[in-house]
């Protein structure tokens, strides 16, 4: 598999089920479907070049007046992102994540 996302945007995979499962103190196995609602875990895969900004007094449409910012995260990184955000891709049977860097709400660290 070889995608490299464009811009913002980021290449997740999400955790299996194995390790989405949860367990309470009382020993009761608790399954990813109770907390929906809940942000998703993931880790990251790959990374775009970074977000295009206008420079001061420019457009966004490119050329000498921008400004690239790369991302806050890089490849490896364990991430939590909005459930209902990242766009499903699915490469050779397995299942990934398209998500911008915004749909990202933290770094597991």
């Amino acid at each position: 598999m070889n995608i490299k996302p464009l811009g913002d945007r980021v290449l997740i995979e999400p955790l299996s089920d194995e390790d989405k499962a949860k367990q309470s103190k009382g020993g009761i196995l608790i399954p990813d479907t109770a907390d929906k609602e809940k942000p998703m875990e993931g880790k990251v895969i790959a990374v775009g070049d970074g977000k295009i900004l206008p420079a001061q007094g420019g457009s966004a449409s490119g050329g000498e007046n921008t400004i690239l910012v790369p991302l806050s995260v890089k490849v490896g990184d364990k991430v939590l992102f909005s459930k209902y955000g990242p766009t499903e891709i699915k490469i050779d049977d397995k299942e990934y994540l398209i998500a911008k860097e915004e749909d990202i709400l933290g770094i597991i660290q």
